[in-house]
């Protein structure tokens, strides 16, 4: 029996549209994109926050085979990265592709049939003889169970789940935590709220944006000669790459980093109180380091509090910290960040023998082949997988190179006929599992801070312990020895 579609790709973000457009542009077009929202973008779409922007420049942050000459500033803000996307989507016909309003809560593997048969949250099933996971990291958010928290009468919300009816000016607003989400919307929050409170659990390393607005000579020059746009494009790439030397390794790149982000604190915080609250205490790298012009100049403000003690207890009116002293708040954002390393997720994938891959993830720590492929889930490809993230350059750039084998590995499918799969080899994955924790050995990482990279177990699972060009040279083709190739037990009955 035939599958229904050839290829099911779960998730219309960055990685899931990325992976439509490839198969288009090589002439693969049974495929079906399941978005749970109404619209694509993923976690452009979902966050909406005050001040919500890249933090890596516009012109690096897009796909390579779709420039947009236009970009507004050097790092775009949330809106514009989300019409790239919708573009995106017009550009390469992709709307007749996608269902929408449509959760895949269920996907299970076929052996006899060799294909998957996925299941939505109506019911709907569909069978697919290859599945593209492409949820992305960033999908679940995380928020303590903090104490009280069902006793506060205000506004809780986390900073991926916005409110956009809710008005804060004027209002005693709490920030609860100082990650990515938090040093953008400090700012943002302290220009109209009345005081703006942060709960600092660990303090973050801050480097210059130097955001600008892009010229409108510029966007002609881009615009007339796109070989220009490449250069440029390249320029930002390999000054990234350069700095990835300070994050797997290089004692005296990571020293030059640590004093260039340590200038940038004294520089804008001249009390000695605040600064040492502000100072972080681990190895730059450690944990994401994050990218703002403003945060520091916020925390200036006299309407801006940092508090370095432990949260005890919300009360109806505010928090309390471990300092005894209740603090009010009208509101309070969680600024939390989101459950990557250890991977949760409502989507059930079931592969041979009944194994329940996220059950088992969560039991041994979350394992793939080149963060793509994983042993006993034959055909199922992952976008973003474990151990494919960055800490220096830019995501799409592994979403493209994860895309050069997802298309190898189609590739050789289809030299067999249908319904053949591939199955990754256990000892393969292992093998290369064993060399990545050995990679990381070295790292920044590998330091002694505790962050998102790192599971419940004290493994990294999240990070890519090189330079994104290694990894776009180990993603350049499939090696046919690296799977198994199982001919259904179906096309083995005698008729």
């Amino acid at each position: 029996m035939k599958a229904d579609v050839e290829v099911a790709i779960i998730g219309a973000g960055f990685a899931g549209l990325g992976a439509a457009i490839r198969l288009i542009k090589a002439g693969k077009t049974s495929f079906t994109v399941f978005e749970r929202a109404s619209q694509v973008g993923g976690t452009w779409r979902d966050n909406t926050y005050p001040g919500c922007a890249c933090d890596v420049p516009s012109h690096l942050y897009s796909f390579s085979f779709e420039a947009n000459p236009a970009w507004s500033r050097r790092y775009a803000r949330q809106p514009e990265i989300l019409g790239y996307l919708r573009q995106c989507v017009d550009t390469y016909g992709l709307q007749a592709h996608i269902r929408y309003d449509t959760e895949i809560c269920h996907t299970v593997f076929n052996e006899v049939a060799g294909y998957w048969q996925l299941t939505d949250a109506s019911g709907v099933q569909l069978t697919a003889r290859v599945v593209i996971v492409a949820t992305g990291p960033f999908s679940r958010p995380s928020t303590p169970a903090l104490p009280g928290l069902t006793t506060f009468a205000g506004k809780a919300f986390h900073s991926s789940q916005w409110d956009p009816d809710i008005s804060l000016a004027g209002q005693h607003v709490a920030v609860v935590g100082t990650g990515a989400s938090a040093i953008q919307i400090v700012p943002e929050l302290s220009k109209i709220a009345a005081r703006v409170t942060i709960y600092q659990r660990t303090a973050p390393y801050v480097t210059p944006r130097l955001d600008k607005v892009i010229s409108p000579p510029m966007h002609r020059l881009f615009q007339k000669a796109p070989l220009a746009q490449k250069l440029y494009r390249a320029w930002i790439y390999w000054l990234r790459e350069l700095t990835g030397f300070s994050f797997i390794g290089n004692r005296p790149f990571n020293g030059i980093a640590t004093s260039v982000a340590k200038a940038h604190l004294k520089a804008t915080i001249k009390d000695p109180d605040l600064r040492r609250k502000a100072t972080p205490d681990y190895t730059f790298g450690c944990k994401r380091v994050l990218v703002s012009d403003d945060y520091y100049p916020a925390l200036n403000r006299p309407n801006v509090d940092l508090i370095t003690a432990p949260i005890e207890q919300l009360t109806a009116k505010g928090i309390v910290a471990n300092d005894g002293v209740e603090r009010p708040a009208d509101a309070i954002v969680f600024c939390t960040g989101f459950r990557v390393a250890d991977i949760i997720s409502t989507l059930q994938i079931i592969g041979r023998d009944g194994v329940n891959l996220f059950d088992r993830w969560l039991a041994s720590g979350a394992q793939a082949y080149k963060g793509v492929s994983v042993s006993g889930f034959p055909n199922l490809l992952f976008m973003v997988g474990p151990n494919s993230g960055l800490g220096h350059n830019s995501i799409v750039h592994i979403i493209e190179s994860q895309l050069n084998y997802v298309m190898a590995y189609l590739d050789l499918l289809h030299r067999r006929p249908e319904p053949t799969f591939l199955d990754v080899k256990a000892p393969v994955q292992a093998a290369y599992n064993d060399w990545i924790q050995g990679q990381l050995a070295g790292t920044v990482w590998a330091t002694g801070c505790q962050s998102w990279f790192l599971n419940r177990q004290g493994r990294n699972t999240t990070i890519w312990p090189g330079l994104a060009a290694t990894y776009r040279q180990q993603t350049r083709f499939v090696d046919p020895d690296d799977y198994e190739r199982v001919q259904p037990e179906e096309t083995l009955m005698p008729v």
